[in-house]
């Protein structure tokens, strides 16, 4: 049902039935991303993600990530794609730079080819924030890449 009369509004869903999800996923800070991965997977199965469609790439560090993601979302074998890793604030100016470039580099992959990709990698300032979010923000990411992948097919 739509909020204004005689306007079309796509509605949200969340139906995973069918759809082709890629993974990929930083080893660094290996305990903190593995949560967000064992969430992610969970709600993409729960929300009718089949195993047997989802792949999962794991690489060094979220530098990584993006080059990864350009690499599956050009293959054309996905209609969605998930980024999980997890930068946590050191004592230097690096975590700025990582953290700023993983995630520009995610976005323009998604602008780039048209491939949705939720991007789950958490900036923290420390292990306890990290640990803290893992859990919702591997959920929300799953939940976000199914939406949006029905979405852009809506859209087409």
């Amino acid at each position: 049902m739509s909020r204004f009369e005689h306007i079309t509004e796509y509605d949200i869903d969340l139906t995973g039935l069918g759809l082709r999800v890629g993974i990929v996923m930083s080893r660094f800070n290996q305990d903190v991303c593995e949560g967000l991965l064992s969430a992610c997977v969970a709600e993409l199965q729960r929300l009718g993600v089949s195993p047997e469609l989802t792949r999962i790439a794991t690489v060094p560090g979220a530098l990584e990530i993006p080059l990864t993601l350009q690499t599956m979302a050009r293959s054309g074998r996905f209609d969605a794609l998930i980024a999980l890793g997890a930068v946590i604030r050191g004592d230097t100016y690096h975590f700025e730079l990582v953290a700023n470039e993983m995630g520009a580099g995610i976005t323009r992959v998604a602008l780039d080819t048209g491939i949705p990709v939720a991007n789950g990698v958490l900036t923290t300032e420390d292990d306890d924030q990290a640990l803290a979010r893992m859990q919702d923000k591997g959920r929300d990411c799953a939940r976000a890449a199914v939406e949006m992948a029905n979405l852009l097919k809506a859209l087409k």
